[in-house]
């Protein structure tokens, strides 16, 4: 049995139709109790039985849960990047996560987890993903540093030979409604763009970046399903490892993308950041992706042109933001 959380998720629900189309059905999938927001996202998939979180982890530590674990994928977690309870992303992104990983130690399970991008900061130290780099590294908001929290605590015990962890970059694709803010900003942008034929984006407020032209490791959804395949069916790579394209794309390209998709001429406002933002805004973000080729991935990642237009088609043909 697999089990995989945050399953009625963006990436979660993505990951089930994966394992789904290669013929496991053998999954149990955890999320919160209330998923009315997400129920679309588990609509035609194929699992054995649903647990609600804190029903799972309240089995998971007291060795209660049934049957014979072969993996767990974790993708479950508060990802948004402005939460301020500290305390809650303690417990939900850090604790949770490090009870499941010595449960699955002990079972001689696989542990999958998802970290995070975030975990980088202002890109100072780099994007490189060597385990020896991690302590150096200061994540700006607390939802970085409860993924950074994770990930020092397994390094500090010995434990990254022994799991396996994937630092998310700009996902975008389906699946992501539900997420609000903290939707891509195609899926934010898509109705506006059609209806009103203009795109938002956020001034620069660093005069080496013109507005526009920060840039973010943009990666399409199905890549990222094709990374965690690769290391569940190889279980013996372990670490962490970046998932991303390895090339950084500016917010104007993204957007050209998006009005190109659209068959519309570009027309795009710059607005002003919120002040909130300004100190905890990434200019640049791009995956070193050195081991994980060196890991055996050798896959080509899809083109921001070519994931916007396929993304586009998809939003085209599902009216659900």
């Amino acid at each position: 049995m697999i089990i995989l959380t945050g399953a009625a998720g963006f990436i979660g629900s993505a990951y089930l139709w994966k394992l789904n189309d290669r013929g496991i059905k053998d999954i149990l999938i955890v999320d919160e109790a209330d998923i009315s927001d997400r129920k679309v996202n588990l609509a035609g998939k194929s699992f054995t039985d649903y647990l609600d979180k804190e029903n799972f982890i309240r089995q998971v530590r007291q060795d209660k849960l049934p049957g014979k674990v072969s993996a767990v994928v974790h993708i479950g977690a508060c990802s948004s990047t402005t939460e301020s309870n500290s305390a809650y992303l303690t417990e939900n992104n850090f604790a949770y996560t490090r009870d499941l990983c010595l449960y699955c130690l002990s079972k001689g399970a696989s542990f999958l987890y998802a970290s995070s991008a975030a975990t980088y900061g202002d890109g100072s130290e780099g994007y490189d993903d060597a385990h020896e780099r991690i302590p150096l590294l200061k994540p700006l908001n607390l939802y970085g540093q409860s993924k950074q929290d994770f990930d020092l605590w397994a390094l500090k015990q010995g434990l990254l030979d022994q799991i396996t962890g994937f630092k998310f970059f700009n996902v975008y694709g389906p699946n992501e409604y539900h997420k609000g803010e903290m939707k891509s900003v195609i899926a934010k942008s898509y109705d506006t763009v059609a209806k009103e034929k203009k795109m938002r984006l956020f001034k620069s407020y660093r005069p080496e970046y013109g507005d526009g032209e920060q840039k973010r490791d943009f990666i399409y959804v199905k890549d990222t399903l094709e990374v965690m395949d690769y290391f569940l069916l190889h279980p013996e790579k372990r670490g962490i490892y970046n998932v991303g394209t390895g090339l950084a794309r500016t917010w104007n390209h993204l957007a050209h993308a998006l009005f190109a998709a659209q068959s519309m001429t570009p027309c795009i406002e710059y607005i002003e950041m919120p002040a909130t933002l300004r100190d905890k805004y990434q200019y640049f973000t791009e995956a070193d992706i050195r081991r994980l080729r060196n890991a055996g991935y050798t896959r080509p990642f899809t083109g921001l042109e070519e994931g916007v237009k396929d993304y586009c088609t998809y939003l085209a043909r599902h009216h659900c933001l």
